[in-house]
C-alpha cells in the first residue's frame, strides 16, 4: 500500500535529507522561547533514531552561522504517528515552528489553514525563489497561486538495473546506453523483460503509489488529469492501452508490486541478481552498496514511446512553518538555509538519498560521479512532475486510488471496472 511504501521512502530521503537539524533534544511545542538571549525554534519529521543521528551537521552548522537561532528538534519515528500528531498540535497550538509534510499529506495540511503562506519569503529571497527549484514538484503545496511548502530535495522514480541479471538473461544492450542515445523505449524495455522472466528471473519491481502508473502512462503520452484538474484517463485511450499493458505484465508476473512482498525481499532480490530493474528513488545507493559490487548496478530513466527522456514522478517532501508560530523571522531563516544550494548540498553530499530540488547550482555536483549514469537523476527531476494537484490537494484520495489499482494488477478487477470506481471515487472526492 501506499502508506507503507510512502514510511520506507520518505525516511529514507529523510535520512539525508535532513543531515543534521538539531540534537535530539525535546521539544516544547509552540513558542520555543530563548535560550541564553536566543530566539529557540523547533522542527519536526519522521524517521527511525538511526537515522536521526545524521541530523547534527546541519544544526551545528546552522547555529555556527545564525548565533542568535537555537534549533531544538522532536523526531517521530513512524510516518503515520507523525501525521498525526502534528495534526493534533497544530489545532492545539502546540505543534512546532518549521516542521515536514509528506507528499500525500500536504493537501490535508494546507486545507487545515494552519500553515503559513511563503510567497512573500519566497519572492524577498534569491536562494529559494521558487522558480529556482524544478517547477513539477510543488505540487499541492501550491493552492490558488499560494505556496505552501517548499521542496526539501527529490527522489525522481528511476529504472535502478542489475547488469549481472540482464547478462543472465542474455541481454546485450545497456538500459542507460540506449537512453543516451534516445533508444530506450517501452517495447525494447518490455523485450527485456520478457527474456528476464522466461530465464527464470523477475523482471521490474514497482512500488505501489501514484507515480507508477502515471509515470508509466506519461510514457506512451497519455493524459491523467487535464487542465481543469478533471480526470480523465478513462476516456483517454492512450492512457488506458498504458494502463492495459502495464497490468498484463503485473498479472503475468513480470512485473512485481514491492509493497506485497514481504519486507526486504525486493532488495534481496536485486542484490542477488534475481531482479533486472528495481524502480525507486537514489536512496538505491544504500541497497548496492550492501552487495559490495556497486559497479554492477546503474541507473535510467523511465523508457519511452519515443526512447527519449520524458516527464516521469517525482517523489518529494515539503518544509512548512507553522502560521501560529511567534518566531517568523527565525523559522523563516531556517526554511531558507535548509531548503537553498548551500543547504542541500551539505545535507545530500555523499549520502546518497535524495536528489536536490534546486536546479543548475552547485548542489547537482552531490549527483555526479555515482552510479555511472546518475546524472540521468538531474534531467528526470527537471522534467518529472509531482503526484498531480488535483488528486494530492484530496486528503485520503492518493492512497484510495492506489488501492484500486493495486487490485487491478492483482486481477482483482477488470480494466473496465478499475476505471469505473477509480472515475467514481475521482468524483466524489473532488
Amino acid at each position: 500500500m501506499r502508506s507503507i511504501w510512502h514510511t520506507r521512502r520518505m525516511a529514507s530521503l529523510t535520512a539525508v535529507a535532513a543531515l543534521g537539524l538539531c540534537t535530539l533534544a525535546a521539544c516544547s511545542g509552540g513558542d520555543g522561547g530563548t535560550v541564553a538571549g536566543k530566539v529557540t525554534i523547533t522542527w519536526t519529521t519522521w524517521g527511525d533514531p538511526q537515522e536521526l543521528t545524521a541530523f547534527k551537521a546541519f544544526d551545528t552548522q546552522f547555529m555556527k552561522t545564525h548565533p542568535t537561532i537555537n534549533v531544538v528538534f522532536d523526531p517521530v519515528a513512524d510516518y503515520n504517528d507523525y501525521t498525526a500528531k502534528l495534526l493534533i498540535e497544530l489545532s492545539s497550538h502546540t505543534a512546532p515552528d518549521v516542521f515536514y509534510v509528506g507528499d500525500d499529506q500536504i493537501g490535508k495540511f494546507v486545507s487545515t489553514g494552519q500553515l503559513e503562506p511563503l510567497n512573500a519569503i519566497l519572492a524577498s529571497s534569491k536562494q529559494i525563489s521558487a522558480s529556482l527549484f524544478a517547477p513539477g514538484l510543488f505540487g499541492a503545496a501550491v493552492s490558488k497561486g499560494t505556496y505552501y511548502g517548499v521542496p526539501t530535495d527529490c527522489n525522481p522514480d528511476a529504472f535502478w538495473y542489475d547488469k549481472t541479471a540482464l547478462k543472465a538473461a542474455g541481454i546485450t544492450q545497456d538500459p542507460a546506453t540506449l537512453a543516451a542515445e534516445g533508444k530506450w523505449t517501452i517495447p525494447v524495455f518490455l523485450a527485456m523483460v520478457d527474456k528476464l522472466h522466461a530465464h527464470g528471473l523477475n523482471g521490474a519491481a514497482f512500488w505501489n503509489y501514484w507515480s507508477t502508473p502515471y509515470s508509466w502512462i506519461s510514457q506512451y503520452g497519455g493524459q491523467v488529469y487535464n487542465s481543469a484538474g478533471q480526470f480523465v484517463l478513462p476516456s483517454d485511450p492512450v492512457s488506458v492501452h498504458a494502463l492495459q499493458v502495464m497490468a498484463q505484465y503485473f498479472q503475468d508476473k513480470s512485473f512485481l508490486v514491492a509493497d506485497t512482498l514481504p519486507s526486504n525481499q525486493p532488495d534481496t532480490m536485486f542484490l542477488q541478481h534475481k531482479l533486472g530493474f528495481y524502480v525507486q528513488g537514489r536512496y538505491t545507493i544504500s541497497t548496492i552498496d550492501q552487495g559490495g559490487d556497486p559497479g554492477n548496478y546503474d541507473v535510467a530513466p523511465w523508457p519511452s514511446a519515443s526512447g527519449k527522456i520524458t516527464a516521469s514522478g517525482v517523489a518529494t517532501a515539503y518544509l512548512a512553518i507553522n502560521k501560529s508560530t511567534q518566531h517568523m523571522s527565525a523559522a523563516a531563516t531556517f526554511l531558507q538555509a535548509y531548503t537553498d544550494a548551500q543547504g542541500q548540498t551539505l545535507r545530500l553530499a555523499g549520502g546518497g538519498n535524495a536528489v536536490p530540488s534546486i536546479r543548475g547550482t552547485s548542489a547537482d555536483s552531490v549527483v555526479y560521479g555515482y552510479p555511472a549514469h546518475a546524472s540521468s537523476l538531474l534531467t528526470m527531476r527537471s522534467l518529472g512532475f509531482e503526484d498531480f494537484a488535483p488528486e494530492a490537494a484530496v486528503p485520503g484520495l492518493p492512497v484510495a486510488m492506489a488501492a484500486i489499482y493495486l487490485n487491478l494488477y492483482q486481477g482483482k478487477v477488470s480494466m473496465s471496472a478499475a476505471l469505473s470506481q477509480l472515475t467514481a471515487l475521482a468524483a466524489k472526492e473532488s
